[in-house]
């Protein structure tokens, strides 16, 4: 099982924005999974999962037995200056969320007839067409969903695919994403994490 390493848990305590993860409706395990940061060390992102620890789908069998949701959450950024005013960083948008979401699901996926010197060809066509769909969150490939966040109805964009489903909204000054498999995204629901121990951190 992985565990957090103490920088990663130190980053999700340090974070100047809340993260989300299941409401209380979800009593399985939790845990801090990775974080993401800027290149001044500001952290931008991070994801708690929830329930079985997600593993790569090598076999035909092995999505149908998993039951994980993972949920990503990204401070809602405009357009910005470097910390060091050199560049400018991306803003963050609901696009930014359903790209993590899409290609954390993607990594943890194998499609059983895959030969294992074909999956990082496989894994980079998959990631950019993931991207994509991403960039284009009213097109045909998603459709919409209203879940509660804090018990308040949010849209969120849906997106089903073989290897798991894809979901992305805004609450608040963050982003949420999420990702899952054997777990029915129509009757999740997020809340703020009001204590990160419940995660091992």
């Amino acid at each position: 099982m992985k565990t957090t390493s103490r920088v990663e848990a130190d980053g999700f305590l340090r974070a100047p924005f809340a993260w989300y993860g299941l409401d209380e409706a979800f009593t399985g395990p939790r845990r801090l999974m990775q974080i993401g940061t800027a290149a001044d060390g500001t952290v931008q992102h991070g994801s708690m999962g929830h329930g079985d620890e997600p593993s790569i789908k090598s076999e035909a069998g092995s999505a149908e037995k998993e039951r994980f949701a993972v949920v990503v959450t990204v401070a809602a950024n405009p357009e910005r200056r470097t910390g060091d005013g050199t560049g400018v960083l991306d803003a963050t948008t609901v696009s930014s969320a359903a790209w993590l979401a899409g290609s954390g699901l993607l990594a943890h996926t194998w499609p059983a007839s895959l030969d294992h010197g074909l999956r990082d060809h496989w894994l980079d066509q998959q990631t950019e067409t993931a991207f994509e769909l991403a960039d284009d969150l009213d097109g045909p490939a998603w459709s919409t969903l209203s879940l509660p966040v804090d018990g308040v109805p949010v849209p969120f964009h849906y997106r089903e695919s073989e290897f798991g489903w894809v979901l992305a909204g805004s609450a608040g000054d963050v982003h949420i994403g999420a990702y899952g498999r054997g777990m029915s995204a129509y009757g999740l629901g997020f809340s703020r994490v009001k204590d990160l121990g419940a995660y091992g951190a």
